[in-house]
């Protein structure tokens, strides 16, 4: 069941990211240029996901299972270090040179279209080199 919920929730997402446009590389890019042709568009995208998503967490955070019996797991932690600030620039970066971040990149990439394709390539091979580092 819980198979079946995740491949929904993600049908969803990545439904949403489509219609969002969040998906097309130029319209993020456009988003993220504020001294230019700025489109403000994806900041209502992700005003509306915030507002959903706020209730959602709130109400997660008072149960011990999911709505299908699975157990919550939230992130505890509160901690901001130089690894999280680090990390966010990094995506940060990586978002604004190729208007893609994780999520749109797979969708993208499932159509396979070749820059998204090299684009997920990069981040499994940065996700290794992450690990490997860690364990060293």
């Amino acid at each position: 069941m819980g198979t079946f919920v995740g491949a929904l929730a993600g049908l969803i997402f990545g439904l949403g990211l489509i219609i969002s446009g969040m998906v097309e590389p130029a319209k993020v890019q456009g988003f993220l240029d504020l001294a230019g042709a700025w489109d403000p568009s994806l900041g209502f995208v992700m005003a509306g996901a915030i507002a959903v998503g706020l209730p959602a967490f709130a109400l997660a955070a008072r149960r011990r299972e999911s709505l299908i019996g699975l157990q919550m797991q939230l992130p505890v932690s509160t901690l901001v270090d130089r690894r999280l600030v680090g990390g966010s620039l990094l995506f940060g970066i990586g978002w604004g040179l190729a208007g893609l971040c994780p999520g749109p990149a797979l969708v993208v990439a499932g159509s396979g279209d070749p820059k998204a394709l090299v684009f997920v390539a990069a981040m499994v091979a940065g996700m290794a080199l992450f690990e490997w580092l860690e364990r060293r």
